[in-house]
């Protein structure tokens, strides 16, 4: 595979975490959304969570899901504005090899779209971990669908041109075999 990717879609492995003090399984409509989002495109999802905006809770997870050799990708919705809850900035960040800023302001560019100029109160951002991208989103679905159509959908396939996180991403021998034959 070249440094910019392959010539097929490969599909990831991707953990989604809901950042939340009342969402649970039957409400959580950001992380179903990126779920059928990802399955829909044919990733894979690797682990879905919700969890509570607490900076060691957060840490502990996407630790967690960044150590692991079957995470490739981590979406985490929620927990990205401004209140005294919104942790997932000062959670994340510090687990980052690499920060990748123009997740965030490409994201913000095409929000700008739909939400005027209150996209300046995202604070969606994203980075590597351990050859694991980290993408955070703000928790409104309409957000998280804005998100995956417009930025991480091409992003994760590695025959978008003229570059992708592929070749930046982690895979078992076995997958690096499958992924260049």
């Amino acid at each position: 595979m070249s440094s910019h990717g392959g010539k097929t879609f490969i599909p990831l492995n991707i953990a989604v975490l809901t950042v939340s003090d009342t969402r649970d399984e039957s409400n959580d409509t950001s992380g179903q959304a990126l779920v059928d989002k990802l399955t829909t495109a044919g990733h894979k999802l690797a682990e879905k969570a919700i969890v509570k905006d607490d900076v060691y809770q957060l840490r502990a997870i996407v630790s967690k899901w960044i150590a692991s050799d079957d995470v490739q990708v981590v979406i985490s919705t929620g927990g990205t504005g401004f209140t005294s809850r919104d942790n997932t900035p000062e959670a994340l960040m510090p687990l980052f090899d690499k920060a990748v800023e123009g997740f965030g302001e490409v994201f913000r560019h095409v929000s700008l779209e739909e939400i005027g100029t209150s996209t300046i109160q995202s604070r969606a951002f994203g980075g590597i971990a351990n050859s694991t991208v980290v993408l955070c989103v703000p928790g409104s679905t309409n957000a998280c669908k804005t998100a995956w159509d417009k930025v991480i959908k091409e992003q994760l396939d590695a025959s978008h041109r003229p570059c992708n996180f592929v070749p930046h991403l982690k895979f078992t021998d076995a997958e690096q075999c499958e992924t260049r034959g």
